[in-house]
């Protein structure tokens, strides 16, 4: 089974990615982590990626692909996949399909998890870390049993800079450019379902499993 999870920031596709990849036995493949692996192991392509990443700049698309290309032909992905965080635009989306063509691998279904804007930001601008231990925690959903205290090592709880209302406003605009084309292209497909992504963790996986065939 070969699918895509595509949504936008807060959506909650790292939690259904990974409950998909543990009942279905499907390799779990996060942009986010194979750049990090990719640069930890010091490949090639993962040099490459840093320069990129030390100066806060974009991967550009050619490298992103060529390391999915990479990753794609590893045994565990040949036995099926879920991508998270990738394709993010059309570009990315047709270099995709021309990989997969090549490894005997067609795409089977592209989720969209469908989440309101507000929700989205009520979802991010709740989000506290522990700078001591790295706990995280939710004002809402995982609150401390103390306000604004860590429940482990007892050190104040910050709010990131990506989780303030401003920045997470400016990343959902983005999002919305780039995904709406990349919904198109895949609407165009016959391959795009979308999901609600309102409710519970398990309310959601219930939606996507219902999908999956």
């Amino acid at each position: 089974m070969y699918l895509v999870l595509l949504g936008p920031p807060g959506a909650g596709k790292g939690t259904q990615a990974t409950a998909l990849s543990r009942d279905y036995g499907l390799a779990h493949i996060s942009t986010g982590d194979m750049l990090r692996s990719a640069v930890r192991d010091g490949t090639q392509l993962g040099k490459e990626a840093r320069d990129y990443m030390d100066r806060g700049a974009l991967v550009p698309d050619e490298l992103v692909t060529a390391m999915m290309r990479e990753r794609l032909q590893r045994d565990d992905a040949k036995k099926g996949f879920i991508l998270d965080g990738f394709p993010r635009n059309v570009a990315q989306a047709e270099q995709l399909d021309a990989i997969l063509e090549e490894l005997d691998q067609p795409l089977e279904l592209v989720v969209n998890l469908q989440v309101p804007e507000a929700e989205l930001i009520r979802r991010m601008t709740g989000r506290r870390v522990c700078p001591g231990c790295g706990e995280s925690y939710h004002l809402v959903f995982n609150p401390p049993k103390s306000l604004g205290i860590c429940d482990q090592c007892g050190e104040d709880l910050i709010q990131r800079d990506d989780d303030k209302e401003a920045t997470v406003r400016a990343r959902l605009e983005v999002y919305g450019r780039e995904n709406a084309p990349l919904v198109d292209y895949y609407n165009a497909t016959g391959l795009l379902v979308n999901v609600d992504g309102r409710g519970t963790v398990d309310q959601v996986y219930e939606r996507i499993r219902g999908e999956v065939k």
